[in-house]
């Protein structure tokens, strides 16, 4: 397949219902939480960057880089809590029962294989993340 045909057929698969994403972008709720996702990615990938930076380049790894850029991740966190009226307590508690639930005490390769979606979604409604 050259190019020409493969955009061509890619193009195919977009949702392309403008109005629809407009009325759902109407909602300040969702902009506020489309920042903090775009945000979140972006911090991400400066953390990333940092890393790849001293194993693939023999840069100095910046610990306190690192550091900001957490707490850049903390930031955005603060939006969506605030968005979904949650506190980081709540969703710190549910996400250990969560792991609990897959792993038991410890960690195995087997149990990352085998999880329990619908226990895991279970505990998780408990919160009232919805």
């Amino acid at each position: 397949m050259n190019s020409k045909d493969y955009i061509k057929n890619a193009v195919k698969t977009e949702s392309i219902d403008f109005k629809s994403m407009d009325e759902r972008l109407s909602k300040d709720g969702l902009k506020r939480l489309l920042h903090a996702g775009m945000g979140l990615s972006t911090e991400a990938g400066e953390f990333l960057d940092a890393l790849k930076k001293h194993i693939f380049y023999g840069k100095e790894l910046d610990r306190v880089n690192l550091a900001e850029e957490m707490g850049d991740v903390f930031w955005y966190c603060a939006i969506v809590a605030s968005e979904l009226g949650i506190n980081f307590e709540d969703v710190m508690d549910k996400n250990i029962e969560k792991l609990k639930a897959r792993y038991g005490e410890k960690f195995s390769e087997e149990k990352a294989d085998s999880r329990d979606l619908t226990k895991e979604r279970d505990i998780l409604e408990k919160q009232n993340f919805q």
